[in-house]
C-alpha cells in the first residue's frame, strides 16, 4: 500500500531541505566533487559512444582522460595567459579610450560638455576608477579563486573525481535506479529522463556551441587586427548561452573598441560588425538547431534567475548546480500543470458529470 499523499510530501520535503542544507553548510568542501560531477556527466555520452565502438569503459575513460590532459595543458601553454593578459592590458588602457571618447565628443559635439563641466569629470574619474580598481579586481578575483578552490583541488582532487564518476556512472545510475520507490519508479524514470534530455541538450549543447562560437569570433576578431580580440571573442562566446547576450554585450564592445582604433577605416569597423552578425546567423540557423534543439524547455529568463538566486544563496557551487536544477524544476513543474489538467479542481463540475456519464 502507498503512502498517503501527506507523507510522501513530507518525506520528499525533507530530502529536499537537506539537499540546500547540504548546498548550504558544506558549498566549499562539495565544490571539487560537483565539478567532477559535471565533467563526468558531460563526458559520459562520449564513454557510451567509445564503448559501442568495441572499447572497453576502462579503456574509454583511460582514452578520454589522455585526450582531455592533452587539451588542458594546449590551454594552459597558448590559451589562457594571452586571454588574462589582454583583460588586464584592456583595463590599463581604458584611461586613454577615456580620453579618445572626449576627444572624438569634444570635436564631433562639442556642445555636449566643455572641458571643466560635470561630463568632463566624470568620464575621467570613471576612466582612473577602472584603471585603478579594474586591474585590482581581476588579480584579486584570481587570487580570490586561487585560495577558494584551492590550486590542488583545482589540479588534482576535481580531475579524479571526475575520472572515477566516470567510469562509474552506468553502475551508479542503475544502483540509483534500484532505490527508487517502487510505487513512484516509473513516474521518477520519466521524470529524470525529461530532465536528463533538458540537461544534454542544454548543458552539452550550448558548451559546444559557446566554445564554437567563441573560438570564432577570437579568431576572425584577431585576423581583423583588433586589439584585445581573444579576450573580446572569448567574453563574448562565454555568455552565449544566453540568447543574443553574447552577441550584444561582444558586439557592443567590439565596436566600441574598433571605433576608437579603426576610426575613419569604415571597412574595419564593417568587418568587425559584420563578424557578430555572421556569428549570429550561424548560432541560429545551423548551431543551436543541430546542438541543442528547438525544445529545450529553459527559458532565458529563467535561466537568468536561477544563476541569480542560487549564486547569491550558494556562491560558485549555487551557480554550477543551477542550471541542473532550473532544468528539474522545469520539468517537474510542466508534470505538475499536466497532472493538474486532468484533475477535477481544474476540469470542475464538468468532469465530475463525465464521470457519472461513463461509469
Amino acid at each position: 500500500m502507498a503512502l498517503p499523499v501527506r507523507d510522501q510530501v513530507k518525506y520528499w520535503g525533507i530530502a529536499a531541505v537537506a539537499v540546500f542544507g547540504v548546498l548550504w553548510f558544506l558549498g566549499d568542501v562539495m565544490l571539487p566533487f560537483v565539478l567532477g560531477a559535471a565533467v563526468a556527466y558531460f563526458l559520459d555520452p562520449v564513454a557510451d559512444r567509445l564503448e559501442r565502438l568495441g572499447l572497453s569503459r576502462a579503456l574509454a575513460v583511460a582514452a578520454i582522460t589522455a585526450v582531455a590532459v592533452l587539451v588542458v595543458v594546449a590551454l594552459a601553454l597558448l590559451v589562457i595567459p594571452s586571454i588574462v593578459a589582454q583583460a588586464i592590458a584592456l583595463f590599463d588602457t581604458a584611461p586613454q579610450l577615456a580620453r579618445d571618447l572626449q576627444g572624438f565628443l569634444g570635436k564631433h559635439l562639442p556642445s555636449l560638455y566643455e572641458p571643466d563641466s560635470a561630463l568632463h569629470q566624470s568620464l575621467q574619474s570613471v576612466a582612473e576608477t577602472i584603471r585603478e580598481r579594474g586591474g585590482q579586481l581581476l588579480q584579486t578575483a584570481l587570487s580570490s579563486a586561487a585560495s577558494l578552490l584551492n590550486i590542488v583541488v583545482l589540479l588534482v582532487v576535481a580531475p579524479v573525481v571526475a575520472v572515477y564518476l566516470l567510469y562509474d556512472w552506468d553502475h551508479m545510475v542503475g544502483e540509483i535506479d534500484h532505490l527508487l520507490p517502487r510505487d513512484h519508479a516509473p513516474i521518477i524514470r520519466r521524470l529524470a529522463g525529461e530532465i536528463d534530455a533538458t540537461l544534454a541538450s542544454f548543458v552539452r549543447g550550448m558548451g559546444t556551441v559557446c566554445v564554437i562560437l567563441g573560438s570564432y569570433y577570437a579568431v576572425t576578431l584577431m585576423l581583423v587586427g583588433l586589439q584585445f580580440g581573444l579576450v573580446v571573442g572569448a567574453a563574448a562566446g562565454l555568455v552565449t548561452f544566453i540568447p543574443y547576450v553574447g552577441a550584444l554585450f561582444g558586439g557592443a564592445l567590439a565596436l566600441g573598441l574598433a571605433l576608437f582604433q579603426f576610426w575613419g577605416d569604415w571597412l574595419s569597423i564593417g568587418l568587425v560588425a559584420a563578424i557578430f552578425v555572421s556569428g549570429q546567423v550561424i548560432e541560429g540557423n545551423f548551431l543551436t538547431p543541430k546542438l541543442v534543439g528547438s525544445s529545450v524547455g529553459l527559458h532565458p529568463v529563467w535561466l537568468i534567475f536561477a544563476l541569480s538566486a542560487f549564486g547569491t544563496l550558494f556562491g560558485f557551487v549555487g551557480m554550477l548546480v543551477a542550471v541542473p536544477v532550473a532544468a528539474a524544476f522545469g520539468v517537474i513543474a510542466r508534470f505538475a500543470i499536466a497532472e493538474y489538467r486532468k484533475g477535477r479542481l481544474y476540469r470542475g463540475l464538468d468532469a465530475q458529470a463525465g464521470d457519472r456519464g461513463d461509469g
